[in-house]
C-alpha cells in the first residue's frame, strides 16, 4: 500500500483570490531550481513536501506534525465547476478544500454557495482569510503570519480579530465551528481560518503546514491506496485539442493508468468503453511553443494521485464529473452506469427540470435546490437547455405553474429552447451561481403571489367607508350623484353599496376626480360618484356614512389575504361583516 498526497482544491467568491493564492503556490515552487521543484500535470500541480518542509517546516514540527505523504497535489483550476466535477459516489475525491474569502469584505454569494457545496461533498476545509495588505496599518511581507503579526505597530491584532470573528460568526450560521488556527482546540470539530496574502504570499507558511499536518492526522486512511491496483479517476473536463481530437483530462486519485487499458467512462447518453491510446503530461513550461501537441509528454504509465490527459476513441460524448474506470471486468460497466443514475434523473415528481455542464455540478445544484427551495426534480441532466426540455416543464404546469420552471446552471440554452419558453411563459433561471439561482427564483415565485394576490383581489369586493359630504349634491337619483370622501378603505367602481343602517342603496357605477373617471379612490380622497339605484333625502342622507357591501362568501378569501390590508382596514372588514350579520339576523326575525 502506498500514501498518495492529498488533492487539494480551492474555492470562494470571485475576485476573492483563488488564482493569485494557485499562482503563488506554483510561482514559489517553479522558482526553486533545486531538489523540490514543482511537477506540472494536467489540471493539477504537485507541490512535493521536502519543498513545503523548506516553507513550513518550523511550523509542522512546532504543531507536531510528521507527515509521510509525498506532497500535495493542487487543481489548478480554482471554483466550483472544477471541484464538482471531483465527485466520486456522493462524495468528493478533493480530500481538502481551501476556501478563501476577502477579509476585508467578508461572505459573499459564491462564498455561502461554496460552503453549500462543501456541505453536500461533506469535505473538510479551512478558511484563507485572504488580502491582509489591503487592510490599512497593516504591513504585510512573505512568510509566517504568527511572526508579522508579533512587529505589526499599534493595535492592529484587534483590528485583524475583529475581521476573523465576523468570518466566525457566519461560518456559525451555515453550521460550522471556526477559530483562528492558533486558537484552535480541536481540528476536527474546529474550522481553521488562516489570515494570508495571497499577493505578498504571508501566511503561507501557516497554510501548507495545516493542508499538510491535518491530511496526515485526519486522512491517512483514505490516503492510503494500491498503488498498482487498477486505475480510477474521474473526469475533470473534456477538451478538443488540435491534433489529439477529444480529449478528457482526468484526476487519477487510485492505482495506476497504462497505455492501452480498456477503460469504462460515463457518456452523456450511455457508457463509454474504449482504449488508451495516450497518456499525455505537460512539458516544463519554459518548453510550451508551437502547436498544442508539442505542449505534452507522452508517457507509458501514471500512477495516483496524478492529473493527466487521456487520447482515446469515442471520447465526443464522454461526460465531465463521471468515474473513469480501468476495465476488469463487467463490474466497472455496471458501476458507472449506476452512478450516473443516480444522479441523472426522470421521476413522476412535480417539480422543475434541471440542467447542468457536469454531473457533479448537476448532484450539487439537486442537493442545494432541495436544501434551499425545498423542491425534487422531474428532470435532472446534463448538456444544455433543449425545446424538449420547455415541453417537459410545460407538462408540469397544469398540475404545479410555480415548478414548472427550468434552471441552466453554466449550459446553453438553444434559440429554439428559448423561443419556446417565451411562447409558452416557462421561466429559464440560467447562470453559473446556484445561489443566485435560488434568489432570482425566489423574487420570480413572490412576483407571481403578488400577481395573483391582485388578480384575485381584483374581482373581490374591498372595504371602504365612505361619508356623503354636505352641500355636495349634483344629481338626485337615476343615477344619484354626490359628493363623498373616503374615510377608510379604497372604492372602485361596480361595487354595491348599503347604509348606516343596513339598508341596500344601489351599485357604484363611476367614481370621478373634476370629471376624469378613476379606477381607485383611496383614504382621504373627496370623489364624485354615481350610484345607479340611490335616491338623495330616501336612501342617501348628507353627512352619513356608507359602506361597500361584500358578499359573505368573500370574507374567507379576505381573510387568506390579511398581509395586503392595514390594521384599519382589517378592523373595517369585521365591521362591515358585524353590520352585515345584524342586517341578515333582523331580516330572518321579520
Amino acid at each position: 500500500m502506498k500514501v498518495r498526497q492529498p488533492i487539494v482544491t480551492v474555492l470562494g467568491h470571485v475576485d476573492h483570490g483563488k488564482t493569485l493564492l494557485l499562482d503563488k503556490i506554483r510561482g514559489t515552487t517553479i522558482a526553486e531550481k533545486e531538489a523540490g521543484a514543482i511537477t506540472q500535470h494536467i489540471g493539477a500541480t504537485v507541490m512535493p513536501i521536502d519543498l513545503i518542509e523548506k516553507i513550513a517546516g518550523k511550523l509542522m514540527k512546532q504543531y507536531g506534525f510528521d507527515v509521510s505523504f509525498p506532497g500535495l497535489l493542487f487543481i489548478d483550476t480554482p471554483g466550483h465547476a472544477a471541484f464538482t466535477s471531483l465527485r466520486e459516489r456522493g462524495g468528493s475525491i478533493a480530500d481538502l478544500a481551501v476556501l478563501i474569502v476577502d477579509i476585508t469584505q467578508g461572505f459573499q454569494p459564491q462564498t455561502i454557495e461554496a460552503i453549500n457545496i462543501l456541505k453536500t461533498f461533506k469535505t473538510p476545509f479551512i478558511v484563507a482569510a485572504n488580502k491582509l495588505d489591503l487592510i490599512q496599518g497593516w504591513e504585510s511581507k512573505e512568510g509566517e503570519f504568527s511572526e508579522n503579526l508579533k512587529n505589526q505597530k499599534g493595535d492592529m491584532e484587534t483590528i485583524i480579530d475583529e475581521k476573523i470573528y465576523t468570518i466566525v460568526g457566519k461560518l456559525h450560521t451555515h453550521g460550522f465551528q471556526s477559530e483562528r488556527f492558533d486558537r484552535c482546540e480541536d481540528f476536527s470539530k474546529q474550522v481553521p481560518i488562516v489570515p494570508i496574502s495571497a499577493k505578498t504570499g504571508e501566511g503561507l507558511p501557516e497554510l501548507l503546514m495545516l493542508l499538510t499536518g491535518l491530511s496526515q492526522k485526519f486522512l491517512e486512511k483514505k490516503l492510503s491506496i494500491d498503488e498498482n491496483g487498477p486505475g480510477k479517476g474521474t473526469i475533470l473536463e473534456v477538451k478538443e485539442e488540435t491534433g489529439l481530437g477529444k480529449t478528457i483530462d482526468v484526476i487519477l486519485y487510485s492505482g495506476v493508468l497504462k497505455v492501452n487499458d480498456k477503460v469504462v467512462l460515463g457518456g452523456k447518453n450511455a457508457v463509454i468503453e474504449t482504449k488508451v491510446r495516450a497518456l499525455l503530461i505537460p512539458k516544463p513550461l519554459q518548453e510550451i511553443r508551437g502547436n498544442t501537441a508539442d505542449k505534452f509528454l507522452n508517457v507509458k504509465e501514471i500512477h495516483a494521485a496524478a492529473g493527466i490527459k487521456i487520447a482515446a476513441p469515442n471520447l465526443e460524448n464522454a461526460l465531465a464529473g463521471s468515474p473513469i474506470l480501468v476495465e476488469k471486468g463487467i463490474e466497472e460497466k455496471a458501476a458507472i452506469e449506476k452512478e450516473i443514475a443516480s444522479v441523472k434523473k426522470e421521476t413522476d415528481t412535480i417539480g422543475p427540470v434541471l440542467k447542468a455542464d457536469t454531473l457533479g455540478s448537476l448532484e450539487a445544484l439537486i442537493v442545494l435546490l432541495r436544501t434551499e427551495a425545498k423542491l425534487k426534480p422531474k428532470k435532472a441532466d446534463v448538456g444544455e437547455v433543449t425545446r424538449r426540455d420547455v415541453m417537459e416543464a410545460m407538462a408540469e404546469k397544469e398540475q404545479d405553474e410555480l415548478k414548472a420552471v427550468i434552471f441552466a446552471f453554466n449550459v446553453k440554452i438553444e434559440e429554439s429552447a428559448t423561443a419556446e419558453a417565451k411562447k409558452q411563459g416557462i421561466p429559464i433561471f440560467a447562470g453559473n451561481v446556484v445561489y443566485s439561482l435560488m434568489e432570482e427564483y425566489t423574487a420570480w415565485i413572490k412576483q407571481q403571489q403578488e400577481e395573483k394576490k391582485k388578480k384575485s383581489l381584483a374581482r373581490l369586493t374591498l372595504p371602504v367607508k365612505l361619508r356623503f359630504m354636505q352641500g355636495h349634491t349634483f344629481r338626485h337619483t337615476k343615477p344619484a350623484i354626490i359628493g363623498m370622501k373616503v374615510l377608510e378603505g379604497k372604492l372602485r367602481s361596480g361595487i354595491k353599496v348599503f347604509n348606516e343602517k343596513g339598508n341596500p342603496i344601489g351599485k357604484v357605477s363611476a367614481v370621478q376626480v373634476q370629471g376624469k373617471s378613476i379606477d381607485q379612490a383611496v383614504k382621504g380622497q373627496e370623489v364624485a360618484v354615481s350610484i345607479d339605484k340611490g335616491v338623495v333625502g330616501r336612501n342617501l342622507e348628507e353627512n352619513k356614512v356608507v359602506y361597500s357591501y361584500i358578499p359573505p362568501r368573500q370574507f374567507p378569501e379576505l381573510a387568506e389575504m390579511e398581509n395586503y390590508f392595514n390594521i384599519e382596514e382589517q378592523e373595517l372588514i369585521e365591521e362591515i361583516k358585524e353590520l352585515e350579520r345584524k342586517m341578515s339576523k333582523e331580516k330572518e326575525e321579520s
